[in-house]
Formats: C-alpha cells, sequence, structure tokens
C-alpha cells in the first residue's frame, strides 16, 4: 500500500465514523430530547390555560351571583383536577403508557385512600357543606367546641376566626357530622340577660326602666319587640331576664350596653339591686 492509499483510507475511517457520530446524537437527540422538549412545553402552556380557565371561571361565577363559599370550594376543585390531568399529559409526553401510568395511579390510590380515610371523610364533608349550606363565608356559627366567624371553606377544613381573633381549622367531616349552630342564618339574634332587684322594689315600675334602657339603644331590634320578663325568685332578689334582639353582628355591643345601661337606669330610679351583707351580731 502506497502512502496516497494510507492516506485515503484514514480520511475515509474518520467520514464513516463523523457519519456514525452524528446519526447517533440525531438518533438520542430524536428519542429522548424531542419528547422531553414537547413536555416542557405542554407543561408551560398548560400551566398558563389552566391560571387562564380558573381566572375565567371565577369572574364569571362572581358575575352570576355564585355563594363565596361555593366559589372557593369549587376554584380549589377545578384548579386540583386540571393540575393532575395536565401532569398525566405530560407523562404521556415523555413516551410512558398513560393507559399504565392510570392503573398503577388507580392502584396507589387505592392504598393512599385506605390509609387516608381521614383525608376523604374530609373531603366528603366538604362537599356536603357545599350542598346543603348549613353555613357561608363569614356567618357566626358554633361547632366542634369553637365559636367563631367562617373565614373560608376549604376542600378539607374550615377556617373560622373567633372572637379571641384566632384562627381555628377544623375538619370538615367533623363539621358535616357534627352539631352546628349558625347564629347568623335567621339575621338576627336574641340577647339573654338577667337583672334582679329587691323583693321590696316596685316591679312593674322596674320592667318599665329596664325596657326604655332597650328602646333608647339604635342596635336593638323592634321586631321581635324586646321583653323584660320575671324568670325567678331567688332567695334575695326578684330575676327579671331581659331580652333584647339585634344583627348578629351586633351582639356583644348590645350585650354589654344593655348590662350597663340596666344597672345606670335602675339606679336613677332609685330601685335596689340586691347584693349580700354581711350580718353583724350584737353580743
Amino acid at each position: 500500500m502506497t502512502l496516497q492509499d494510507a492516506v485515503d483510507t484514514a480520511a475515509t475511517s474518520t467520514d464513516f465514523m463523523g457519519n456514525l457520530n452524528w446519526e447517533g446524537a440525531m438518533s438520542y437527540i430524536e428519542t429522548y430530547g424531542f419528547p422531553v422538549l414537547k413536555a416542557i412545553l405542554i407543561f408551560i402552556i398548560g400551566s398558563w390555560v389552566i391560571k387562564k380557565i380558573v381566572g375565567a371561571s371565577r369572574k364569571m361565577m362572581a358575575k352570576s351571583n355564585y355563594d363565596e363559599s361555593l366559589q372557593k370550594f369549587l376554584m380549589n376543585l377545578v384548579g386540583w383536577a386540571l393540575k393532575i390531568f395536565l401532569v398525566i399529559t405530560v407523562i404521556g409526553a415523555l413516551g410512558v403508557e398513560t393507559t399504565s401510568f392510570a392503573a398503577v395511579i388507580a392502584a396507589a390510590g387505592l392504598a393512599i385512600g385506605l390509609s387516608l380515610q381521614g383525608s376523604l371523610g374530609n373531603f366528603a364533608g366538604g362537599v356536603l357543606i357545599m350542598i346543603f349550606k348549613p353555613y357561608k363565608i363569614g356567618d357566626l356559627i358554633e361547632a366542634q367546641g369553637v365559636l367563631g366567624q367562617v373565614k373560608e371553606i376549604e376542600i378539607f377544613t374550615t377556617k373560622l376566626i373567633t372572637p379571641q381573633n384566632k384562627l381555628a381549622i377544623v375538619p370538615n367531616g367533623a363539621m358535616s357530622n357534627g352539631n352546628i349552630i349558625n347564629y347568623t342564618a335567621e339575621g338576627k339574634i336574641r340577647v339573654d340577660t338577667t337583672v334582679g332587684i329587691g323583693y321590696g322594689e316596685d316591679l312593674q315600675k322596674a320592667k318599665i326602666v329596664l325596657l326604655e334602657v332597650l328602646t333608647a339603644n339604635p342596635k336593638v331590634l323592634q321586631d321581635p319587640v324586646p321583653s323584660v320578663n320575671v324568670s325567678e325568685l331567688a332567695d334575695s332578689s326578684v330575676n327579671l331576664v331581659v331580652r333584647p334582639f339585634c344583627k348578629p353582628e351586633d351582639y356583644w355591643d348590645v350585650f354589654f350596653a344593655t348590662i350597663e345601661g340596666s344597672k345606670i337606669a335602675l339606679d336613677k330610679a332609685g330601685i335596689e339591686i340586691p347584693y349580700p351583707h354581711e350580718v353583724q351580731i350584737n353580743k
């Protein structure tokens, strides 16, 4: 073999290896690169579409005067459902068989469901709350030993703001299965206070004085009419139950104003509110 033949053979081998490497790289890119790129694009575009769908749905519900509690609950539900669908689509774009993947998800879901029965119960409770609506956002309720205003109804829990401005998070499963007292549902609430007067005092005069205290308070509703009635003949006093009605948000204002106003008005009218006296024995 001449020197020229050796050079030609080496050049041919180099061209062959170069073509082989290029073809291998292109095959690798075609097999793995394009699906990954496709999956990334699907994820980016899908996330943008989900955001737009959720935003449009929220605006549509707001225009249709949907209940605020139902709006937030459905938006959370729709958002999670669309995100799960997007993840499955992205995995399918990577070349993974979605049918077999769905079977795996179903099996995993069954195992997770058995271990998270409480969470599934809370989800079901949230659905029941949305259907039957025992309370809504803004209502003052008492449930599971907690008194507070409903701040938010989520998929699994209900958030309450207590009178002390504490955040209480109560599972929806317990909320849907337990007793609920809704102080806001009827639009008015009765405030019960008790005032005692001495046995020697004018009972009718005391009732008139206390009724005047109630009618003078602008936050006390006149329908139903406030009332003052004898509730008990106690050991040292005649107890009168004072019952004004007010809006739920005015409850504490009316409660404290009634107690203070009753004391001031009875003092001005010369009506004694009895209190324990020490008995002195002369020896």
